[in-house]
């Protein structure tokens, strides 16, 4: 990847992050109004099948740091040090599919020029798993907060530390991305064919 193209790409994050930033409290709600309209629509039962699946990956992850959890259907149970029960509904809002948005609109800058189709193939699919990972790590974060410092940090770091996580991912990724796996497409060999040296002999 040229300097160039770093640059355009790492422009497109900065932009993405300021109107992030800028509009942060009338995404915050908006977001609430869609659920609500959506929940009572019932347009959101599609993606609220894939949130119990979640949940118990989350009680898995929650577990790992130490965290008394459990999971049904979309509600979370976490139990504080003192044993109080504090139980988290987790929407089909909250699965993250606003930062899958934004990873691609990511792409559109990061995989212009030259790169080879393996090395774009595997840009996207690392960049949506981590997309993924990245989602299952902040829910979980929200229910760590919960049981250890409270139900407004958590909500407050839902609405806002949620979106700084995953812009700060996003930097994070292209630069590896940039490093490590974007490479330029094949090119076209200067090297003449023995036949082509002989007709020019």
């Amino acid at each position: 990847m040229t300097t160039r193209e770093r640059d355009n790409v790492n422009l497109t994050l900065i932009a993405i992050t300021c109107a992030l930033l800028m509009l942060l409290p009338l995404v915050t709600t908006f977001d609430e109004l869609l659920t609500a309209w959506a929940m009572g629509l019932g347009a959101n039962n599609p993606l609220q099948a894939i949130v119990p699946a979640e949940s118990r990956m989350v009680v898995s992850l929650l577990g790992l740091a130490g965290v008394h959890a459990a999971a049904s259907g979309s509600h979370l149970v976490v139990w504080d040090a003192s044993g109080s029960m504090h139980t988290l509904f987790i929407s089909w809002n909250c699965i993250g599919w606003q930062s899958l948005i934004l990873f691609g609109v990511s792409l559109t800058s990061g995989l212009r020029g030259g790169h080879s189709v393996e090395s774009r193939a595997q840009v996207v699919l690392i960049g949506i798993a981590g997309t993924m990972l990245l989602n299952l790590l902040r829910v979980a974060l929200v229910a760590w907060i919960a049981a250890t410092a409270g139900v407004t940090p958590a909500v407050l770091f839902h609405d806002y530390g949620g979106t700084i996580l995953f812009v700060a991912f996003l930097f994070a990724f292209w630069a590896f991305a940039q490093r490590w796996i974007l490479q330029p497409g094949a090119e076209r060999s200067t090297l003449a064919l023995p036949g082509e040296w002989a007709g020019k002999a």
